[in-house]
């Protein structure tokens, strides 16, 4: 696994940093390492197309917050929560039409209810999110290669990515 932040010029300071992962595993230990920095009121939108790795990532970021049971794609109900250091909730927007399914959802009061929520197709609720939160851009490569950018939207987002840079493990960061 490759991790990186991007050479000069292509992201501007602070927008963060692009990793490409060459396995499911390196996705997921990305994601442990991001649930590891994680804080209350927490929130990562995971965009990317189908079997890009956003449940792989989330599943990593519930394993770094602790949590020991199966996490898989909240698909048919659209939110799961699971218990670990921190409460986390994992939404999958991949059915949201409208924004009357997002208060349906409780979503609102996920943002706030002070643990870490991971949103699947987090495009299609941008309006409703809070500005300052961390999107992965998924991209798939060859095989199960994966280019992730990490944008950290704002500060509190850019200091969890600070801080799970310095997770990282077993993967080695390699500055280019």
């Amino acid at each position: 696994m490759v991790w990186f932040y991007p050479p000069r010029g292509i992201l501007p300071a602070g927008r963060g940093m692009v990793v490409e992962t060459d396995s499911a595993a390196c996705t997921r230990a990305l994601g442990e390492a991001l649930g590891r920095s994680a804080e209350p009121n927490t929130v990562i939108g995971l965009r990317g197309p189908l079997g890009a790795g956003k449940s792989t990532l989330a599943q990593g970021i519930a394993r770094g917050l602790g949590v020991t049971e199966p996490v898989s794609s909240p698909t048919f109900n659209l939110v799961q929560e699971y218990a670990g250091r921190l409460p986390f909730w994992h939404v999958d927007a991949y059915r949201i039409r409208s924004l009357d399914e997002i208060i349906d959802l409780s979503l609102p009061e996920l943002l706030q209810g002070g643990g870490v929520v991971v949103i699947e197709w987090s495009e299609r609720l941008a309006r409703a999110l809070p500005a300052d939160r961390l999107e992965a851009h998924l991209t798939v490569l060859e095989g199960d290669r994966r280019r992730i950018w990490l944008e950290p939207l704002g500060p509190r987002s850019r200091d969890l990515l600070e801080r799970a840079r310095h997770e990282l493990r077993p993967c080695s960061l390699v500055d280019r």
